[in-house]
Order: structure tokens, then sequence, then C-alpha cells
């Protein structure tokens, strides 16, 4: 274990007492670099959140609800391409993300990973949280392929996004170790095979508080530190064709509809956060990618619990087979880069 391990290991110890009824969370850590600075394991205020405007009458003071900033006053005229002479002279210019820094939750094992591990073959520092005490073989495999020269890391983090008090921790010292934050793919997600009528409530409620609270827990936790930082990038979730159809042969009607939230999650932020205001702060993408049939470890699990399951999609698939998550790893590095600078709510 690195000398990271222990630093990050270290921060968990130093987390704030929480509920008996909240599972603590360490904050365990792998990492292909050398050790940061101290400054990952130093406590950090709790950061200040912004005060309601009002209007006040003679009748007294009433809150001013908060409007959508107008993109014609606030154009996001940064995001465009700058001209950079080397695009054209340097291979993939516009995939390049050397010096970047992301976090990918769900990131300890099927599609999360594999997006991670795409954005660090294009240079990027790349932390992965998850629930996870520790990620899987293929995370370690992922690991040992990082080319050092490429300038890209791979870091592993055990954090749970329905902890949202350590998830902010987290994602705040990430920001101030490197001085910025570049943005996010938010894949954390669990399913539930369970016919309508035999749903608990508490089953709808664990769903829902991870596949759409943790997605927009993890996109303020990381907006709220490019707009510190006033990094310009992209945050991209990860929905599914679930959230627009429902599958033949397979019982989610949670599963679906969070992830028909999740797509609806990324039209209003990507509206909200995609202007860029007065001050700097916003220039935030927002897209998502609704993969189809993918042979994760999830996916894998539906098939041990529908028997005919695999053999139904693949043959009404139109290529006879199902994804690997590989295959997504380019849509991700589209999105995350400046190769999409003029693409903002893309629902893929």
């Amino acid at each position: 274990m690195s000398t990271r391990s222990t630093l990050l290991r270290g921060l968990a110890r130093q987390r704030p007492t929480v509920a008996a009824s909240t599972p603590r969370r360490a904050a365990a850590m792998l990492s292909t670099s050398a050790a940061p600075s101290s400054s990952l394991s130093q406590k950090k205020p709790a950061t200040q959140q912004p005060t309601r405007a009002m209007s006040h009458s003679s009748g007294g003071s009433t809150p001013q609800k908060p409007m959508n900033p107008d993109p014609s006053q606030n154009p996001a005229h940064s995001l465009a391409p700058s001209g950079d002479p080397n695009v054209g002279r340097k291979r993939f210019a516009d995939f390049d993300l050397a010096g970047k820094v992301f976090i990918v939750t769900g990131g300890a094992r099927g599609l999360g990973l594999a997006l991670a591990e795409g954005l660090v073959e294009a240079g990027g520092k790349v932390y992965c949280l998850d629930r996870a005490p520790e990620p899987d073989e293929y995370w370690e495999e992922a690991q040992s392929r990082v080319v050092p020269e490429w300038g890209g890391s791979l870091h592993y983090m055990q954090q749970d996004v329905a902890d949202k008090q350590h998830l902010e921790e987290v994602v705040a010292r990430i920001a101030d170790e490197h001085g910025r934050l570049d943005g996010a793919i938010a894949a954390a997600g669990v399913q539930q095979v369970t016919p309508a009528l035999e749903y608990r409530e508490e089953d709808v409620e664990r769903m829902l508080h991870i596949n759409f609270t943790g997605v927009l827990m993890t996109a303020q936790a990381v907006a709220r530190q490019m707009f510190k930082y006033k990094n310009h990038g992209s945050i991209c979730f990860i929905a599914s064709m679930s959230g627009q159809i429902a599958n033949k042969g397979l019982l989610s009607p949670v599963y679906n509809s969070s992830k028909a939230a999740v797509i609806q999650l990324a039209r209003n932020l990507a509206m909200e956060w995609t202007p860029i205001r007065p001050d700097g702060t916003g220039g935030i993408r927002v897209n998502c990618i609704s993969p189809g049939h993918i042979e994760t470890p999830m996916v894998k699990k539906n098939f041990e619990e529908v028997p005919g399951l695999r053999e139904k999609w693949e043959s009404e698939n139109m290529m006879g087979r199902l994804a690997t998550p590989s295959e997504f790893k380019g849509a991700a590095l589209l999105l995350l880069s400046n190769a999409s600078s003029f693409m903002t709510v893309v629902i893929s």
C-alpha cells in the first residue's frame, strides 16, 4: 500500500461523527503516482452555503426566487476553441486531457472503471470513487496499464455517494490538492429486479437515493469546486436506455424510472450551469450517456436471476451481441474533452 493510501485512510479517521445508522466509510486509496502533499490529509472547514437573495418591500421581506442565467446575457464564449496552434499539428489535440483532474463514481469495476481508464489514457488524473472497500481485480489490471509518460494517473478511494457529507469533503480535498477540478462521470448505481406490486417503500427509497439523489449530490459536490476554482469543464451522467423504454424480459420499474430522472436532471443542470456568469463561474457542460445492454457485473447478475434473458437481449439487438464496457470509453472521452465544446445536454 502506497503513502497515498496511508494519507487517505487518515482522512477517514478525521471525519466528523455521523449518525449510527450511517456506515462509516474509510477513504482508502491506491494510486499510480507519488505521494501527494499533506493537504489531502488535513481537515477542511465546511463549505459555506450561498445565502438566498431577499427582496424588500413595505410589507416585509420575501424570498426572491432564483432565476436561470440567461444564455444571451451570459454566453459561454470561453468554451469555444481557442485557436491553439497545436490543433491540427498535434494528434487528437481536442481530446487531450493532460493536466486535468476528474472524478468517476462507481469506478471500482464495470462501466465506471472502463470510462475512467479512457480518461487516464488521454492524460487525465482520475479518482475512482466507490462504496467497495477495495476495487476488484480488473481495477488492478487497469492500473497496471497506465503509462506514466502520458501524464495520466488512476486512483481509488472508498466513498459511498449516499454519504453526502463525506462525499463533499473528499471531492473538496481532491480539488484543493490539485488547485482545480475539470469534471466528473457519475456512474454509480444499483438495480433491483422486482415486480411493481412487490416493491416495498424502503426498496424504492434506497434505489432512488443512490441512482438519482447520489447523482445529483455528486454533480453538486463537483460543480461547487469547479465554481470555486472557476474551471470550465464537463459533467457526464451514466443513465440508461431503460430511462426511455421498458426493457423486455426484465421487471425493474424503479430502476428504469430512476434513470429517466437522471436524464431529466442532465437537461436542467445543463440549462443552469452552462452559461458563464460575469464572475467567471459556470461554463460546465452537462451531458448524459444512455447505454444499451452491456455485459457488466450488474447485468450478469440479472442473467442469473432471469433465465433466458441474455439470449432474448442478444436476439433483439441489431448486432446480435451485448456491448462490453470498453466500447463506451470513446463516448465518455468525447464528452469530457474539448472535442465536445459545443455539446451540452446531449442524451446519447
